[in-house]
């Protein structure tokens, strides 16, 4: 009786699958075209269609107006390239925290290292009021009563942009437009 081996593909059959067409390098936060499928690096596909309204490798048109709103972050796809090319996540990370490091300074909390969330997505946020001084804290913890640890728990899809969480906090928490 035969063995069955199992095929083995070599990585480098897959390359074709796994590059941007535009800067030949492995895709980084693949992104695609909704209209015809085509993926490529997001900065490359947002850098192409703001001079071109068509897809680089079909010349579908993407959209007549705001080609941007034809493309969508493919996470699978993302997920299989950082899957397939060892290293590849843990490098893309280093560079990021690098080009930060070198570019800007981080402000108390702000995290350097993106993680590849859907769309569709639900996520949980633990948010906590936040006051400089500590003496205010403290006045407004023996006004409060129980709500002293100022914790409230939200979850929202992860498509909800960071303005509209802001709005829907403040509507709901009666919190001030002048905090940020």
């Amino acid at each position: 009786m035969d063995k069955m081996q199992p095929n083995r593909v070599k990585i480098t059959d897959l390359n074709p699958l796994l590059t941007c067409p535009l800067c030949a390098g492995y895709l980084i936060d693949a992104t695609t075209i909704v209209e015809c499928l085509h993926s490529f690096c997001k900065t490359c596909i947002v850098a192409f269609l703001e001079t071109n309204k068509f897809c680089p490798r079909c010349d579908v048109q993407v959209h007549k107006t705001c080609p941007q709103l034809s493309i969508r972050a493919d996470k699978t796809l993302q997920d299989i390239v950082y899957k397939l090319v060892p290293g590849l996540f843990k490098d893309e990370m280093k560079r990021r925290r690098d080009f930060y490091a070198e570019n800007r300074e981080l402000e108390p909390g702000e995290v350097v290292e993106t993680f590849n969330i859907a769309e569709d997505e639900i996520i949980s946020l633990s948010i906590q009021f936040y006051e400089r001084n500590r003496s205010n804290e403290r006045q407004r913890s023996e006004t409060e009563g129980d709500k002293s640890n100022g914790k409230r728990f939200l979850q929202c899809p992860a498509a909800m942009s960071v303005m509209h969480l802001a709005k829907f906090l403040r509507s709901k928490m009666d919190i001030p437009n002048n905090y940020r």
